[in-house]
């Protein structure tokens, strides 16, 4: 059975409506992501301290410093938004629109909630059950989901990206791989001495850096992650039949040869979920005559529903 996979490149033309139309999903995202991380600062990081990572690590950390002369708020806004104005005059005005917005609306939320009456996690049961081990996994995780809306849709989350954006533009050859790194470890390095050189801000600002990466890393992956097999076999007929019937899965047939064997044979490519890796196993048993490989693949577009 051979599947014939066809391309058409369908390019939506480029129209002020378009335009609009993106410039508001792009403003809507860059709203949500302010409210997710803004939403995690206020209940679980700003009292509870520990800073976060990055710029907004070292305007928390300030804030701490100084005390109520000068709200978070206003501080975040400080640190950040002169950056992400140099970001929009030289880099690209459209994304240091947007990181301002997202930031405007990030920082700002916590005022609203304040208004509100909301009482962060720590003031919750008169901070009885209160656990500050618990407040950095939690703003980990809920930041983390936030700046991966950010990044995977405009490849930005904060000034850390401004500052090395802005350093590449002015020397090429720099890794700015460093600069996030060092951006982190100085937050680290700082909160040492300003939460009264205890070894618990540290672990927090540490853990709370780690979970934020790995939901990052995992919203970047994809929500749409599978495996792909490819398999050579001399019976490409009765395997992609059975692959077909059993894994509810389309699969792509191509012709191969192997340079050792110096004979003609096909190649079977399926992508698969992971909770059916376990029966793909078992259908290539049926086949030894096969050879098989399989990867992950981290986003499939399309089409990737079992077919009933």
């Amino acid at each position: 059975m051979k599947t014939e996979l066809k391309l058409e490149n369908k390019v939506e033309p480029l129209t002020k409506k378009n335009i609009a139309k993106e410039l508001l999903f792009d403003v809507l995202y860059a709203i949500v992501a302010g409210i997710v991380v803004g939403t995690a600062y206020f209940f679980f990081q700003n009292s509870n301290g520990f800073a976060p990572g990055g710029v907004g690590g070292l305007a928390t950390i300030t804030h701490h410093l100084i005390g109520e002369h000068v709200s978070w708020t206003v501080l975040m806004l400080a640190f950040n938004i002169p950056i992400f104005i140099l970001v929009g005059i030289f880099i690209n005005k459209k994304l240091g629109v947007i990181l301002s917005i997202y930031m405007l609306v990030q920082s700002t939320l916590p005022k609203l909630y304040e208004a509100l009456g909301a009482k962060a996690y720590c003031e919750l049961n008169n901070g009885e059950d209160f656990n500050i081990v618990f407040a950095c996994i939690a703003t980990g995780v809920i930041s983390g989901f936030g700046f991966s809306i950010m990044l995977k849709r405009f490849g930005a989350s904060g000034g850390t990206y401004g500052i090395s954006a802005l350093l590449k533009r002015a020397k090429p050859d720099m890794n700015i791989a460093y600069v996030s790194f060092i951006m982190d470890a100085s937050v680290v390095f700082i909160a040492f001495f300003v939460y009264g050189m205890k070894i618990t801000p540290v672990i927090c600002t540490l853990l709370n850096l780690f979970i934020a990466n790995v939901l990052v890393d995992h919203g970047l992956s994809g929500i749409k992650s599978g495996y792909k097999f490819e398999i050579i076999t001399e019976d490409p007929e009765g395997l992609s039949k059975e692959l077909l019937t059993k894994l509810k899965h389309g699969v792509t047939e191509m012709k191969v040869h192997g340079m050792y064997s110096d004979k003609d044979r096909y190649m079977l490519m399926c992508i698969i979920n992971k909770r059916q890796i376990g029966e793909m196993m078992k259908i290539l048993k049926g086949h030894p005559e096969c050879f098989a490989c399989f990867e992950k693949v981290n986003e499939v577009f399309g089409n990737f529903k079992r077919k009933v």
